[in-house]
């Protein structure tokens, strides 16, 4: 199929002012197959897999259909998780963001139904909810649906199989005859087919069959990484793995121009490609990665479809893919001839949940690896400048050196370790602190640990909690890494593992707790 920019499904304006700013360059395929359907009002049957987009492909069309100024449900999204039921809402939101008016509202079990029900009181046009808790509203006669204009059933083999098949049955047999009816399922067994007879009119299938792709010779590799965090996270990477070429991979143009200038920043060699660029600036980018004066090459999907270079030695998916596939063609882009390639994928918060999706289409196991600290991207360093000593010592003449060396240690108080360690830092960079990880003295931490002072305590309503998760957050190391929490009322000392403690002082300097700045420093010994 073809690629389909949205431009070409005749979107509301301010849905396509949306999707631009989302970054979304082209629709794929279930997307470009359903929307059109969908906007004629037809009730159709969409066949796709978790992680293609669908949720665009019922939200753009099902918000030009709703009326801001009808202040009453319009729309409803079934789901079968409250996971899911927050995600789609939020992509769903970002989706309305121009469109005024327009209030989108998850509802789900274990979240407090009076909160619910204040909420839905202020007007609410589009509900996405698990089938209990739309349920449950509806009999406490909540939600009125006498305005109800489209209704869609998302992963509704899913449903089936956690046992909503009778709250299913039952919502639909509630709401009005005159509504258009969305099913959506990646399989098709018998009871789907059986509500689709019974409760759509008319349905017309619209499927899209995925390819069967393989990985084979890339190692895959996941990290936790805070947004914020990503840029500083994949330079410790490539400072650590030292591809000779890579690309990464992110989602929207916006970002690919903020992370080239970001890295060209820190002193890598890096391009971006992206849809807004001229076929010109295209073949100036690619020419230059492809022999070696471009080392990192940041890429949209779109992008990156005319990206054939054998020699990738590592891709990053800066941003999860919005589609499986396309985390496929992205690490694709390494392992090629025969070589191993590496992939690395920063995930944050609820995309865990489609990294899982992601491992299961591919049939691959994406292995967590814990963010790097400065400290060992020090010792990466120091050991590849070991290995060019090395060779220098066995190939080349250094006697005139040794003689300089010899007559500066008889004139100065030095030891030859002095002066090796001199030279050492000066090769690791003059800026890099990263090896004084263990200069802090005795803090009076456990043996590994060093203990921290935080200006922050009860008084400001602080608990530990807050201290463990802004640690982690900032750096994203392992809260279960982070040692004791010693709380008073101004203060907090706070226990962390001595290779990373130059890491949590650096990250947290301009971190906030409580909505306070913070000062963060090596704790003195009691």
């Amino acid at each position: 199929m073809e690629p389909v920019r949205f431009e070409e499904l005749g979107i509301d304006d301010r849905i396509l002012r949306a999707v631009t700013e989302m970054g979304f360059e082209e629709a794929t395929p279930i997307q470009a197959k359903a929307i059109p359907e969908v906007m004629t009002g037809q009730d159709i049957i969409g066949q796709a897999q978790t992680g293609t987009g669908k949720t665009a492909s019922f939200g753009i069309p099902m918000l030009q259909k709703v009326d801001p100024k009808n202040r009453h449900v319009q729309a409803i999204v079934l789901c079968p998780t409250r996971e899911l039921a927050i995600q789609s809402a939020d992509e769903i939101r970002k989706l309305a963001k121009f469109m005024h008016g327009i209030k989108v509202l998850p509802i789900y079990g274990g979240q407090d139904i009076v909160k619910q029900i204040r909420s839905l009181k202020t007007g609410v046009q589009v509900l996405i909810g698990t089938p209990g808790r739309v349920m449950d509203h509806m009999r406490r006669h909540t939600i009125k649906l006498d305005d109800l204009k489209i209704l869609v059933l998302d992963e509704a083999d899913e449903m089936l199989n956690m046992g909503f098949r009778e709250d299913i049955e039952t919502i639909l047999s509630q709401t009005p005859e005159e509504r258009q009816t969305l099913l959506f399922s990646a399989t098709m067994p018998q009871p789907i087919m059986e509500i689709a007879r019974t409760y759509q009119k008319d349905a017309k299938i619209v499927k899209v069959v995925k390819k069967e792709l393989t990985v084979a010779n890339i190692e895959q590799y996941y990290y936790e990484v805070r947004p914020k965090n990503k840029e500083e996270v994949l330079s410790r990477l490539l400072d650590i793995y030292n591809p000779a070429l890579s690309v990464v991979f992110c989602n929207t143009k916006r970002q690919v121009d903020e992370l080239v200038e970001g890295l060209k920043g820190r002193g890598y060699f890096a391009e971006g490609l992206h849809g807004d660029m001229k076929q010109q600036q295209r073949d100036r980018v690619m020419n230059g990665f492809r022999n070696g004066r471009t080392e990192i090459l940041v890429a949209t999907d779109v992008a990156a479809r005319g990206i054939d270079v054998d020699d990738v030695d590592a891709v990053f998916n800066y941003d999860l893919p919005q589609d499986d596939e396309y985390y496929v063609h992205r690490i694709g882009r390494t392992g090629r001839a025969g070589k191993n390639g590496k992939a690395f994928t920063f995930i944050t918060g609820r995309e865990f949940y489609k990294l899982k999706d992601i491992q299961r289409y591919c049939r691959t196991k994406i292995i967590a690896k814990q963010v790097p600290s400065l400290n060992d991207v020090a010792n990466v360093k120091a050991d590849k400048i070991f290995e060019k000593v090395t060779g220098m010592i066995d190939e080349e003449n250094l006697k005139p050196y040794i003689s300089m060396i010899e007559d500066k240690l008889e004139k100065e108080d030095y030891t030859t370790l002095d002066l090796a360690a001199a030279f050492l830092r000066m090769a690791l960079g003059d800026d890099d602190k990263s090896v004084e990880v263990d200069d802090f003295g005795d803090t009076g931490a456990e043996d590994g640990m060093v203990r921290l002072f935080i200006n922050i305590g009860k008084n400001q309503k602080a608990r530990p909690g807050d201290i463990l998760g802004a640690i982690a957050g900032e750096t994203g190391i392992a809260g279960s890494l982070i040692g004791t929490i010693d709380m008073y009322d101004k203060y907090t000392f706070v226990e962390v593992p001595k290779e990373y403690a130059r890491d949590v002082l650096n990250a947290m300097s301009h971190a906030r707790i409580k909505g306070r700045n913070i000062n963060i420093e090596p704790a003195n010994r009691k």
